[in-house]
């Protein structure tokens, strides 16, 4: 069984000084809803032990939310965070040696808690739709008892699952019955697109996880699982012999920023500026013949011939962008741009910097 892999560096390491930080993946904090005014609104008496996980109001909210995304949500849970939800269900699920299919390239974050838990990742191929097809009904013939997927702003492509992919995949999944489908939309209102859930409704073992993290803050830390009785059974049972419950405290803190109609604007504002962003470098890429992928959030994927080279190369050049590695399980080599808050305005002078260290000779020219 493969070892975990190293530890993600910390974002501090990500960038040196004088030096753009487009690695660490992070959202725009000005983009984010103030937390002093929300907590002036916080309601409710004191939650003592023995009482429902998850706070009334804010999982009527949350529903209601799914709802209108079109996701029948039958029972919500609620975690700390989309890593806790995804680590909950596959613990109760799987047994070490299991296989796990996973998009490829994949979040860091996954690819390491899949293999820290001895499971073993299959990887499946992407393209700008989503998993591929013939790739995913594959993996899921060589054994696959989970799969997790993101809907929409794919970490690290931008991949969106469009509806006919979406079609495409539910017709495989139907063969598939005993698999556990995991969606990780982790975006939701700020992802710029809309969400094509692949096993809502259904009654094959399903859980859409929605993190608030992108959008209301990585350090609220909640998250809201809605999936089939019988999964989230599984989540609030393990949930009860360890953290017991995500605080109700923050829970309706973050219903009164998600609910606060102000931030709805925000949400839908921000969801504008990154796409202007995440589009105005890969409108400046393809002019120079650069191709790209990044469909949705707020990052772009490009393919280059070596990763290390060019990384270093743009730090050299005053921009530090990820490698794509730790991304890869077996997809080319790639790099991923975080244009969270990348300025429009320097769009064209970062894919110069990039035409020019994947050819050096024409730097002069750049």
């Amino acid at each position: 069984m493969a070892s975990p892999r190293p530890g993600p560096r910390a974002a501090s390491d990500a960038a040196g000084v004088g030096v753009v930080d487009l690695a660490s993946g992070h959202p725009d904090p000005a983009l984010l809803p103030p937390i002093e005014p929300a907590l002036g609104m916080i309601r409710g008496g004191r939650v003592m032990y023995g009482g429902d996980g998850v706070d009334a109001p804010f999982g009527a909210f949350a529903a209601a939310e799914l709802e209108a995304d079109g996701v029948a949500a039958p029972a919500i849970a609620v975690t700390s965070g989309a890593l806790d939800g995804i680590e909950r269900i596959l613990r109760d699920y799987l047994r070490a040696g299991d296989r796990v299919a996973l998009e490829d390239p994949s979040a860091p974050a996954i690819v390491d808690l899949v293999t820290a838990s001895a499971l073993a990742p299959i990887g499946v191929p992407i393209d700008e739709a989503g998993p591929r097809p013939d790739m995913f009904e594959r993996a899921l013939r060589r054994g696959a008892r989970a799969a997790i997927v993101t809907p929409r702003a794919q970490n690290p492509t931008g991949a969106v699952i469009t509806p006919e992919r979406a079609d495409r995949l539910r017709r495989i999944l139907r063969r598939f019955p005993d698999v556990v489908v995991i969606e990780n939309d982790y975006a939701a209102p700020i992802a710029g697109a809309p969400i094509a859930a692949l096993r809502s409704g259904t009654r094959s073992p399903w859980a859409i996880i929605r993190s608030t993290s992108k959008f209301l803050g990585p350090d609220l830390r909640v998250a809201v699982v809605a999936g089939d009785e019988t999964t989230i059974g599984r989540v609030t049972g393990r949930q009860a012999l360890g953290a017991r419950w995500v605080s109700h405290l923050l829970q309706r803190l973050a219903l009164a920023l998600w609910s606060d109609p102000a931030n709805g604007r925000r949400f839908a504002r921000a969801s504008e500026l990154y796409a202007v962003r995440r589009e105005a470098l890969r409108a400046a890429l393809a002019a120079r013949g650069i191709q790209a992928l990044g469909g949705s959030g707020f990052n772009v994927w490009v393919p280059v011939p070596a990763e290390s080279a060019v990384v270093q190369r743009l730090a050299s050049r005053g921009w530090a962008v990820a490698a794509g590695e730790r991304f890869r399980l077996h997809s080319p080599p790639a790099i991923r741009v975080t244009t969270s808050t990348l300025d429009p305005a320097d769009a064209a002078r970062l894919a110069a910097d990039l035409a020019a260290t994947l050819r050096p000779s024409s730097a002069a020219l750049a």
